[in-house]
């Protein structure tokens, strides 16, 4: 029996509806990528390190913590939280990069992706916050004392006292689409210590820079609306998306504090060349102005290209704190008046979703394994934003790179261009395609959304991704590593196991360019 969510994925097949533009397709890493390296030695890890990300912008793609954003990456929403003693605002999930740990890059957080369903109308996770200072050195020095016969420490290892006595906030994470264009975010701090603990949530929203690189873009704008008695307003313009609305409040009433500044380098972390001017209202500013009062940090005329709604709470223990957002086309005086009953429809269809979906012989815990399986393939899907030929020929006006990088890392796949939503190992650890990974993740992924198998699988064999000489890309270290060849298997398994029936189309579209691929 379909269910509404089955309705919703019909519609979006047959262009009825786009449910699927607004998604989890924000990376959990943008920093430490080969698109981000414009070193003049290729060390890609320290090209673009984490202790610069919250104050450098990232060139290709944005990061954060349960991020949401369109399938242009346009605009961004995001959660941060300071737990008033971290070093910085928590924006985005910290691990060790391929030089630093004995294993490789790793990440270092507890973070577990819990729920959804494939148009993103609701998804949930989960992110385990401790209360004490963050241990960033701890975890670096420790793995740079281990070889690599050692095990990988873990963040338990470095702070195991405050997890042993629960000192930590479980922040869940839910989103819920009200209408295609109408998402509401709920953060739901829970406090799971036997001490009142003091806690940041700031949910962000932010555009992706696409303004600094000598292109002659425009810049969007965000700034604060109107007043409201229970909410801060952002009204957002853009060229691409028109006129949006951002509404941020607790849920007890209160009124965040509303910080605003833009999404620009700090000025002495300008790249040579670039056009980001840099200036003292960086993207880092809602950090500085929440964590040392630096007034001076962000804009007073609450205007701007990044802004964060700061909720300043104190949780009793066991207790919640409750942020809610929405980010919608119109403007509306009571944004919240039916948040509760929206996040409690798009549950209940998604309970109806999963119903329809279990065999019968599963047990119920058998189910909830399954379920968050499947969300964590939801929840794993990317912005991913590369030019090959941009990347290594450089930005209009960008500082001359060194000649080598012209015969170097996939030189050869000058034709490489993508801009698209796409299905990723992981979006930290790794998080770039794999072509082989992607067709084996396909498989469940037809399970709960053929059309998006169908069309991941026909994306590596279009001609801005395919080698001409058949070729599939590897992966952006480098493209062309033989990878295993799986993807005509995968599309056969696809096409037998779709449940909407046998799409005889779909073998015709993928079969010449396979043919390519196996010759």
């Amino acid at each position: 029996m379909p269910t509404a969510e089955h309705r919703r994925l019909a519609d979006s097949l047959a262009r009825r509806a786009d449910w699927k533009n607004w998604g989890p397709y924000v990376s959990d890493r943008a920093w430490g990528t080969v698109r981000e390296d414009y070193s003049d030695d290729g060390r890609v890890w320290a090209s673009f390190p984490f202790d610069q990300a919250h104050r450098r912008t990232f060139r290709w793609n944005e990061d954060g913590i349960g991020g949401f954003c369109n399938r242009m990456q346009n605009v961004c929403l995001t959660v941060a939280l300071w737990n008033t003693h971290d070093p910085i605002l928590k924006e985005r999930f910290f691990g060790l990069s391929g030089d630093e740990g004995n294993h490789g890059e790793d990440v270092k957080e507890y973070y577990f992706y819990l729920d959804g369903v494939p148009s993103h109308a609701y998804m949930k996770m989960l992110y385990r916050y401790p209360q004490t200072a963050y241990p960033y050195g701890e975890l670096r020095a420790e793995s740079k004392r281990r070889s690599r016969r050692d095990p990988e420490v873990e963040l338990i290892d470095v702070a195991g006292k405050s997890f042993e006595e629960r000192r930590y906030f479980d922040v869940a994470i839910e989103y819920a689409k009200a209408e295609e264009e109408d998402i509401y975010c709920r953060i739901t701090a829970t406090n799971k210590s036997e001490e009142s603990a003091p806690l940041h949530i700031v949910p962000q929203i932010l555009f992706r820079n696409t303004w600094s690189w000598g292109v002659g873009r425009p810049v969007p704008r965000l700034a604060a609306g109107k007043d409201l008695a229970d909410a801060c307003h952002l009204r957002l313009d853009d060229r691409h998306l028109g006129t949006w609305h951002w509404y941020a409040s607790l849920a007890d009433g209160a009124v965040p504090q509303l910080l605003v500044t833009e999404n620009n380098s700090a000025p002495d972390l300008v790249r040579a060349g670039s056009s980001d001017v840099g200036n003292a209202f960086a993207k880092d500013g809602i950090g500085r102005a929440i964590m040392y009062d630096e007034a001076s940090a962000v804009n007073p005329r609450q205007t701007g290209t990044k802004a964060g709604a700061n909720a300043a709470t104190v949780v009793p223990p066991g207790e919640s704190a409750v942020v809610h957002v929405r980010f919608c086309r119109r403007e509306v005086r009571e944004p919240f008046a039916d948040v509760d009953d929206v996040f409690a429809q798009r549950i209940r269809e998604t309970n109806e979703f999963y119903d329809e979906l279990h065999p019968t012989t599963l047990s119920e815990d058998e189910r909830l394994v399954q379920r968050q399986a499947l969300a964590g393939l939801l929840w794993s899907k990317q912005f991913y934003h590369y030019s090959v030929a941009l990347w290594l020929d450089g930005d209009p006006g960008m500082k001359r790179l060194p000649e080598w990088r012209h015969r170097g890392r996939n030189a050869a796949w000058r034709h490489l261009y993508n801009l698209d939503v796409v299905s990723m190992p992981d979006k930290w650890e790794y998080p770039w395609y794999a072509a082989w990974d992607m067709a084996f993740h396909m498989l469940p992924t037809g399970m709960v959304d053929p059309e998006w198998a169908k069309r991941q699988l026909v994306l590596m064999l279009r001609e801005w991704y395919m080698h001409p000489n058949g070729q599939l890309p590897a992966y952006e270290w480098s493209f062309g590593d033989v990878n295993p060849p799986v993807h005509a298997w995968a599309a056969l398994r696809v096409f037998e196991r779709d449940p909407t029936g046998p799409d005889l189309d779909f073998l015709e579209r993928v079969f010449q360019k396979l043919l390519l691929n196996f010759t």
